[in-house]
């Protein structure tokens, strides 16, 4: 029995040594000894821990906000301009046989709500005179620089007589005897002479001869171009 003991000792301890080996610590550990197996569950956690996966992008696109899509509106006829701000709204019939008068009137509505700069000539901000010297500038129409001085270019016209493109002279600062303000028609149907202009406190804005201001302050109408 004495002798048998030795070597029951001896098989134990080896028994001991290859359960030990069995012991996997790690996912690799388990590659390398050819016993891990990747599942469904492993697959899941992989795409949750990478942000990946159809179901993810399906996700983010169906919160994807839709574009808001302008909506066109009604074209106005050949010969009329239709005015869109908060002051005014107006639809301007232009003078069919003028064509000169008519792009003038177009081209100085584009400047309709460009801040008052003094001295000023572009879309960063203009005056009166900086406003009409602009416009008629792009057609090879070379006005003085002033309202003062632009008011001894053409013919002086009467206010009853004044078409779309003819220019309107204002005298608004008292204590100056000297014109100093000028606006460009744009309108007059209904005999309400209507005008784009820049003003010190809104900018290139359109007002009416009707407002007892401009009746208060008028002086002359011209016609540059015939």
């Amino acid at each position: 029995m004495k002798n048998l003991l030795p070597i029951y000792l001896l098989a134990m301890m080896m028994i001991s040594c290859k359960a030990s080996s069995q012991i996997i610590t790690s996912k690799e550990e388990a590659k390398q000894k050819g016993v891990y197996s990747y599942s469904d569950t492993d697959k899941e956690t992989s795409l949750n821990n990478t942000g990946g996966g159809s179901s993810s992008k399906k996700k983010n696109k169906k919160n994807k906000k839709s574009e808001p899509v302008a909506k066109k509106s009604n074209k106005a006829s050949e010969n009329e301009i239709v005015l869109d701000n908060t002051e005014y709204d107006y639809t301007t019939t232009l003078n069919p046989g003028n064509y000169l008068q008519n792009q003038i009137v177009f081209n100085a509505l584009e400047y309709n709500g460009v801040k008052y700069k003094t001295g000023g000539t572009t879309r960063d901000g203009m005056d009166c005179s900086g406003l009409v010297f602009t416009t008629f500038k792009i057609f090879d129409i070379s006005l003085p620089r002033s309202s003062h001085e632009q008011a001894k270019v053409g013919n002086t016209i009467k206010l009853s007589e004044v078409k779309t493109g003819d220019l309107l002279f204002f005298k608004n600062n008292p204590r100056r005897n000297v014109i100093n303000h000028v606006g460009l028609v744009v309108s007059t149907d209904n005999g309400d002479i209507q005008f784009i202009h820049s003003t010190l406190s809104l900018g290139v804005v359109i007002s009416s001869m009707s407002e007892d201001y401009y009746k208060r302050t008028f002086v002359q109408a011209n016609r540059v171009i015939k």
